[in-house]
This record gives C-alpha cells, sequence and structure tokens, in this order.
C-alpha cells in the first residue's frame, strides 16, 4: 500500500502545498524526479502516455514534455532554476494551452529514519483562479495517481538490482 499525499490549500492565497513519503531512499526518489527515463514512466495519470521532448535537469536547464490519451495531448514546459542534488528543485511549470498561468514550484527531499525519504512542495500560482482552475481539472487525482507509480517504478527498479 503506498503513502498517501497531502494536499494543503489555503482559502483565498494563490499557494498549493503537498508531501507524501515514500518507502526508498532520498537518492532514488531525487534521481527519478530528474532521470528524463524515469520520469517519463511515472508522471501524471495512469491512462497518460508520456512524451520527454527536453529534460535538462539543472540550474539553467529547461524542459517540455507532451502527455497523451488517444487523439488528446497535453504539453508542458519549465525552466530548472535551481537543483540541489538529492535535496532541492526550483523550478517553473506551465500547461502551453495557458501560457498566461506560470508557476513557480520548489521540491525538497528529507531522508527519514528506515531508508524513506519525504517529498514537500509548494507552488507559487498567479491568482486564486488559476490555482483553482488547475484542481478543478484533476491535478490532484493526477498528482496522486503518479506517486503511486513512483513507487511502483522505484520497487521494481530495487527488485531488478
Amino acid at each position: 500500500m503506498s503513502n498517501p499525499l497531502t494536499l494543503e490549500v489555503p482559502q483565498g492565497e494563490p499557494v498549493m502545498e503537498y508531501s507524501r513519503e515514500f518507502d526508498f531512499p532520498v537518492a532514488d526518489v531525487f534521481r527519478a524526479h530528474t532521470d528524463p527515463e524515469l520520469y517519463g514512466q511515472w508522471i501524471g495519470p495512469q491512462d497518460l502516455v508520456t512524451r520527454i521532448d527536453q529534460f535538462e535537469p539543472r540550474s539553467g536547464g529547461a524542459y517540455r514534455f507532451v502527455q497523451s490519451r488517444g487523439d488528446d495531448e497535453y504539453a508542458f514546459r519549465g525552466m530548472f532554476h535551481t537543483v540541489l542534488q538529492d535535496e532541492f528543485l526550483l523550478q517553473t511549470f506551465e500547461f502551453e494551452s495557458t501560457p498566461e498561468v506560470v508557476t513557480l514550484e520548489y521540491s525538497t527531499f528529507t531522508a527519514l529514519p528506515g531508508g524513506r525519504c519525504r517529498l514537500a512542495g509548494r507552488s507559487l500560482y498567479p491568482s486564486v483562479e488559476s490555482r483553482d482552475g488547475f484542481l478543478d481539472n484533476g491535478m490532484e487525482e493526477g498528482m496522486s495517481d503518479g506517486y503511486d507509480q513512483l513507487d511502483e517504478l522505484l520497487g521494481s527498479v530495487r527488485a531488478r538490482e
């Protein structure tokens, strides 16, 4: 059984905070966020297929990926502003269909006892309405689904080692 996603959405503030624990070491969880081959296997809802077009997880690097379901495609892009190995990611995130809504996001990776990891983050949106639009379009379910897939992926990678 996977660990639950915790999502905090303060009323009247254009932010969202989240956290999720993983039964894997920080290095593994961080690598899955910065290795394009791994990232494409777990990001987003299970029913979407992800294609990585660009992925440069370094300070100043860019990324772009496209998710599809049948003929429908959803493209996302952003910039990595700060990448601290096994500790911290600061990046922008943009759904290309709404280019006026660019979020600033950070993620921290904290080691827990027993070789576990806590991932925590915060997203800052241009407005409460833009944040709520993402939530209304299934962002929480997509995040939860993705992190469940990340659990499965890290488990399968461990089993092969």
